[in-house]
């Protein structure tokens, strides 16, 4: 028997059956849900093989291989980094043995588990050598083409088709994955993420995974018309219930049956099954789409709407008091004032007044510093902003939010009027008062970056078009004497890239390596504001040097400390050493952010007269 290639079948209309859920047949055959599956290729490959046979059986004209998650960083969690090559060369050669010369056998690729740009610090060309990873023994092992499933961001699948087209001309087919609402988890509805898919040198644009038969079909009958690419539907049997500590899906054979149909008569071409399907499943729809070929339902099409049109951002010097003084290369001071511990906000108001009334530009706000619980500082941002009048530049971390949480954070603080932000990853719930504590950090100070800048342009992270664009100038921090100093200019560099409009630096207590930290960075300057800590004391010191990440004391100011300290002036020490810091700077910053340890602000204000 001589197997039709996929795009010939394709180009005929002919309807395509995959097979379904091969996870779901591993659990049901009593693998554990928490075991590696991909491994089964090299440890159980008689039972991948059986699971493959019986969809065929069932009438799957389509074998996809056993290594959905078969990339380095999933491998990785279960200790098997290593096997990449061998367990995709495997699967590959497990479902090729079995579809002979009956069907054709697809590599399986699924998402890589983590964060890309521009909301993650790996690139996209980071990204691309982990898919090729698995794409080089997909193909030793005879494959006919790819399917790359459930992703939900098409900047990773693009970068996955990338891989693929290094190394082959192959068809694949590009599957996304969407919620209840029919968008994807960062909120890009169908005829977005359609479009961006349409461009990509790719055969057949798809929904897999997540959701059931009726959700996906709503979905489909969208995306249909914003391509003319054949369309691939792999439902889920209906949403996972919980039955005698069971997963089970709760959709008949019957029923997915009956909306194969309603899938095929809205343009679909190629169907299969996703989780909780099983063979039967697959029988019922090979058995309907019998009964619906030879030819794909052509449809009217109808062209795609007009892409919303460009959004004009705030002008810098216009987003705020701070940002005016910034564009215009003024000098600027802020001064760090941290939230109370209790719900009582009348001290810190009472010091912003002071600091107001000094001149001072801005205050800032960190977010539970050191991950302990204070007040809210977006609450004490608007409260200052509210009832002093000072600008606040609250600090903004990946910590505690998830991506929704920290959009509508974002557009409800600028509503409210607070537009300086200053952008940071946060410290670990662990080293503070709650370790026990669970982070989220769905994405880093980079990623946020990207996030904030898609707001000032009008648009959110599904690139959904706001009613009219936020106007925050995007600070963001930088250690100038990091352990690993490389990785940290990397990093800047990203976040110059990703909007950043100007930096504010961990304390500085060396001047020549915060010198030769600017040389590095020349190619990506924007303005720096210099962190200056005036030291309270010797032990303040020692607490700083030993216990603040990214915090880098020279031995020859601890001995100034030490030595101050045993004359009882220790606080006037610390303040002479920060002054030092100014005036020897003052010409290579464009400002300071001044500490106020303990919250004194006497020290503080000394050291801002040396600007």
């Amino acid at each position: 028997m001589s197997i039709v290639p996929f795009r010939e079948r394709l180009a005929q209309g002919r309807l395509i059956v995959f097979d379904g859920g091969t996870g779901t047949e591993l659990y049901n055959r009593g693998v554990f849900i928490n075991k590696n599956f991909d491994v089964l290729n090299l440890q159980q490959p008689d039972l991948v093989k059986s699971i493959h046979q019986s969809y065929l059986d069932a009438g799957a004209e389509v074998i996809e291989t056993n290594t959905f998650g078969a990339n380095q960083l999933k491998l990785r969690t279960h200790g098997l980094a290593d096997s990449v090559t061998e367990i995709n060369l495997a699967g590959a050669q497990i479902a090729r043995e079995v579809a002979g010369d009956q069907a054709l056998v697809a590599g399986s690729m699924g998402p890589l588990g983590i964060k890309i740009e521009p909301l993650g610090p790996t690139s996209f060309d980071e990204a691309c050598a982990y898919f090729e990873q698995q794409v080089e023994p997909l193909l030793a092992g005879g494959v006919d083409l790819f399917i790359l499933e459930t992703f939900t961001n098409v900047d990773e699948l693009g970068q996955a088709v990338r891989a693929i087209r290094k190394h082959s001309d192959l068809p694949i087919v590009a599957s996304m994955t969407v919620d209840d609402e029919g968008r994807t988890i960062l909120g890009m509805p169908p005829e977005l993420f359609t479009a961006a898919l349409d461009k990509l040198e790719i055969d057949a644009i798809g929904l897999n995974c997540s959701v059931g038969p009726k959700i996906m079909l709503d979905v489909i009958q969208q995306m249909q018309e914003y391509t003319d690419k054949p369309l691939a539907a792999q439902p889920n049997a209906g949403h996972p219930r919980l039955y005698q500590d069971r997963t089970i899906y709760m959709c008949s054979p019957e029923y997915m049956a009956s909306y194969a149909r309603k899938l095929i008569k809205s343009g679909v071409q190629i169907i299969g099954g996703c989780c909780g399907t099983t063979p039967e499943h697959i029988a019922e729809i090979a058995r309907s789409v019998k009964a619906l070929q030879p030819g794909r339902v052509q449809l009217n099409p109808i062209m795609p709407k007009p892409e919303t049109p460009p959004v004009e951002p705030v002008p810098l010097a216009e987003k705020s008091r701070l940002a005016r003084k910034l564009s215009q290369g003024e000098k600027v001071v802020s001064i760090e004032l941290t939230p109370p511990r209790g719900c009582d906000p009348s001290a810190i108001l009472s010091k912003a007044k002071i600091l107001h009334e000094k001149g001072i530009d801005a205050i800032n706000l960190p977010d539970g510093p050191r991950a302990s619980a204070r007040m809210s500082n977006q609450i004490m941002s608007l409260l200052i902003h509210q009832q002093v009048g000072i600008e606040p530049i609250p600090h903004y971390c990946c910590r505690d939010r998830n991506l929704l949480g920290m959009q509508s954070d974002l557009l409800g603080l600028y509503a409210a009027g607070i537009h300086n932000i200053l952008l940071v990853t946060g410290d670990p719930p662990k080293l503070g008062d709650y370790p026990d504590a669970t982070a989220v950090f769905d994405v880093d100070a980079i990623g946020l970056t990207n996030l904030v800048y898609a707001l000032n342009h009008g648009y959110d992270l599904g690139r959904n078009p706001l009613n009219q664009p936020t106007g925050y100038l995007i600070g963001v921090g930088v250690n100038p004497v990091a352990v690993d100093l490389e990785k940290e200019i990397s990093r800047f560099f990203y976040k110059v890239e990703a909007g950043a409009e100007y930096a504010i630096t961990q304390p500085i207590f060396d001047v020549e390596s915060f010198r030769r930290f600017l040389d590095r960075i020349d190619s990506h300057r924007i303005p720096i504001l210099a962190g200056i800590w005036p030291l309270a004391s010797f032990r303040n010191a020692e607490f700083m040097q030993n216990e603040v990440p990214g915090v880098e004391i020279p031995d020859l100011i601890m001995q100034r400390m030490y030595d101050a300290e045993q004359r009882g002036e220790g606080r006037l020490e610390g303040v002479k050493i920060a002054q030092e810091m100014v005036q020897a700077l003052r010409d290579e910053i464009q400002g300071i952010q001044v500490s106020a340890p303990f919250g004194k602000l006497e020290g503080a204000l000394q050291v801002v007269e040396a600007l």
